[in-house]
């Protein structure tokens, strides 16, 4: 049987995907490679939510064909831009058909290429129903859902993941469960967008954190990427949900503008004054918040009044992270027919915006030393040192501890994006 190695790009929910297609593989019989150079086949799951991750795995799939390896293409960028993926490659499936991954090689093998990405919207795929390969570590993704509620006008992942289907609480909490029974400390609950679980099946995000948080053990709950729209409708009942000590005191929260004719155009739906609402209740209600929002330069239409409402709302909000991008015009969707910003322009704001939140990040973070911190040891940090993740879901680098311990540590030092501590 063929040597299969499965490489994962962008966000957690599509690592999670990559572990289904490794279980998928197994269970055929074959072999998972430990590395891209031992294996017959790549399967390279794409991400295709900006423009320069579009060319990195344009590049990557020519990089495996160029050696002599077998590439089947899987994930985002199957839907969004299929034409720029090498016609090289041995198959190509689409998010909603990853369950097809052993029968694309068995192809492939018989020399013949599987293409299985139309009619996907019509797949009522339950990806919690498919198994997964459990891998050792702390952290365990569990995806509560696929798609999205909103229309943005600049975003071209909703191609790929369509209309939201939220995922049945009890499939989500049997694999909490499961994941806690085999040792994993840490749960991250993953979605394209978190705020919006449960609205197509008569639930919530706040209802489904109360039935994790009420399993029994000690564990960690990181709650992903959730839009201002659909938490402004469930805010209380969130933020109750938060109050839990087994949730990180962490909200990624995704702003994309400071200006409200910006997010108008950006079909975002909902104002900065609900935003800045929203932060402030959670600020009022939970201590210790850490704040992590998105911000979009560049935008079609970003007037330089614009630009200066976002750089007055980050001064006024003082996020612990901001996430900058450079607007780059995605296939498909309606803002990459608008008249462009020039290039020059989009640089020099996204630089000024990068400079105001390493500061601001780094004068929070200054905040922190000397203090005592609740700490879930990760394991080795890829720089060094032992990483951890504080109980607001701050990384901090520690000078020992094993994964999966939990435990006080005091904070010595720290940088823009970390703190430098020990455990007591």
């Amino acid at each position: 049987m063929a040597r299969v190695y499965v490489e994962s790009y962008g966000c957690t929910r599509n690592r999670a995907d990559g572990e289904i297609m490794e279980a998928i593989l197994l269970r055929a019989g074959y072999e998972l490679a430990e590395s891209p150079e031992k294996a017959d086949y790549v399967v390279v799951n794409t991400c295709a939510v900006k423009d320069p991750t579009e060319h990195k795995m344009v590049r990557r799939i020519r990089e495996l064909l160029d050696s002599g390896k077998k590439v089947i293409a899987t994930g985002c960028l199957i839907h969004v831009n299929p034409g720029v993926i090498d016609s090289r490659v041995s198959g190509m499936l689409g998010v909603k058909s990853i369950d097809r991954i052993a029968e694309a090689i068995e192809v492939a093998e018989r020399g013949g290429k599987l293409v299985s990405v139309e009619g996907w919207r019509e797949r009522n795929l339950d990806k919690l129903e498919l198994p997964r390969l459990w891998k050792s570590g702390v952290v365990f993704v569990v995806p509560i859902g696929e798609g999205c509620l909103n229309a943005c006008t600049y975003c071209a992942t909703r191609f790929a993941r369509g209309v939201l289907k939220s995922y049945k609480p009890e499939l989500v909490v049997r694999w909490v469960k499961e994941a806690l029974a085999r040792g994993y400390k840490e749960i991250q609950l993953s979605s394209e967008d978190t705020g919006c679980y449960g609205f197509d099946i008569g639930t919530n995000l706040a209802k489904l954190l109360d039935e994790i948080t009420a399993i029994e053990g000690v564990f960690r709950v990181r709650v992903g990427m959730m839009n201002p729209n659909h938490v402004i409708k469930i805010l209380d009942e969130l933020i109750e949900a938060y109050q839990s000590e087994k949730v990180y005191k962490f909200l990624h929260l995704p702003v994309q503008s400071g200006d409200n004719e910006v997010l108008r155009r950006m079909g975002r739906n909902y104002t900065v004054e609900e935003f800045e609402e929203i932060v402030k209740e959670f600020r009022r209600k939970i201590s210790g918040l850490n704040l992590n929002t998105d911000i979009i330069v560049g935008f079609p239409g970003e007037s330089g009044e614009a630009f200066e409402n976002t750089v007055e709302l980050v001064k006024r909000i003082r996020p612990d992270k901001i996430n900058v991008s450079r607007y780059s015009p995605r296939p498909g969707t309606i803002a990459s027919k608008w008249k462009q910003l020039p290039g020059w322009l989009v640089k020099e704001r996204s630089r000024l915006l990068h400079r105001l939140r390493l500061q601001i990040a780094y004068e929070i973070n200054q905040s922190y030393v000397g203090k005592k911190v609740e700490v879930l040891v990760h394991g080795e940090g890829k720089k060094g040192g032992i990483e951890g993740r504080t109980f607001n879901y701050k990384e901090i680098i520690l000078d020992s501890g094993r994964a999966g311990q939990l435990g006080e540590a005091i904070v010595e030092g720290v940088g823009s994006t970390y703190l430098k501590g020990r455990l007591l």
